[in-house]
């Protein structure tokens, strides 16, 4: 095993692989990942949603927006529908790099290089914290000329500066052309998403999990897409992003996509 892993502190991805119904967890992930829920029982709502609309995302700019290109930082433990099982599905020549520091992540990273013939998928060990790192690595398979899709699906809220989070978004963003998208979710304790139980369940996270992790407000949240064209329908609950009709649950969990014009 490797020997970063630390099975005796409750660690992030294994939690939220948890909380998905996944089976890359430890005793002590299932018991912190039930003390959260009962603090905030929606979280394994906000972690299939937060799955979900990573689906409707990446399906909307590959088969819609014509994008080919994905650097996704804070990939996670693989589930279904992983970031390069969506995208080359609808284009198959879709190139995808993943970006995790996560020791556990790591042990699993043989199951997200697959990719379709056509395509190429590829899977860098660094931190968020490091964008140039990040870029110095993508650029390897990713031709950082042409338009990328930057994901960042729960991962700025395990950077508790906002200011240093906002520096990292600009460092990417500038880095990738025109026509370049962010896709963005974050957890918030805003009371009009049902955010208010959120507060006890981060409290209890960060006494007794790995990484801590901090809300942010709405207003902090569009900061991150400061530049960009934030597309349709706007900043919401990631559940309502482009959901089907019949209206998916709100979750405390912010969702956008923006366009670099």
């Amino acid at each position: 095993m490797n020997d970063r892993i630390r099975t005796d502190v409750a660690h992030n991805a294994r939690v939220w692989n948890y909380w998905l119904g996944g089976k890359d967890n430890y005793p002590v992930d299932r018991a912190v990942g039930d003390q959260v829920t009962g603090f905030y029982p929606g979280i394994g709502e906000v972690a299939r949603a937060d799955r979900a609309f990573l689906g409707r995302a990446v399906t909307f700019l590959a088969a819609d927006a014509g994008v080919r290109q994905f650097l996704d930082i804070g990939t996670g433990l693989p589930t279904a529908d992983n970031t390069h099982e969506v995208a080359q599905r609808a284009a198959p020549d879709s190139r995808i790099v993943y970006v995790d520091n996560d020791p556990i992540v790591l042990t699993h990273a043989r199951a997200l290089l697959t990719s379709a013939p056509e395509g190429v998928t590829d899977y860098v060990d660094a931190d968020a914290h490091e964008p140039e790192r990040i870029l110095a690595a993508a650029g390897a398979t990713l031709d950082l000329s042409r338009p990328v899709a930057v994901m960042m699906l729960g991962i700025l809220n395990f950077v508790l500066d906002t200011a240093k989070a906002r520096s990292i978004v600009r460092t990417l963003m500038d880095a990738v052309p025109s026509g370049s998208y962010l896709v963005l979710t974050h957890p918030t304790l805003e009371p009009d998403l049902g955010g208010e139980g959120n507060k006890a369940a981060m409290a209890f996270w960060n006494e007794n999990a790995t990484p801590p992790i901090t809300a942010r407000s709405r207003t902090e949240f569009v900061s991150f897409l400061d530049g960009l064209d934030i597309l349709e329908p706007g900043v919401l609950s990631c559940s309502r992003w482009r959901a089907p009709a019949g209206g998916a649950p709100v979750v405390a969990q912010f969702g956008a996509v923006g366009r670099k014009p």
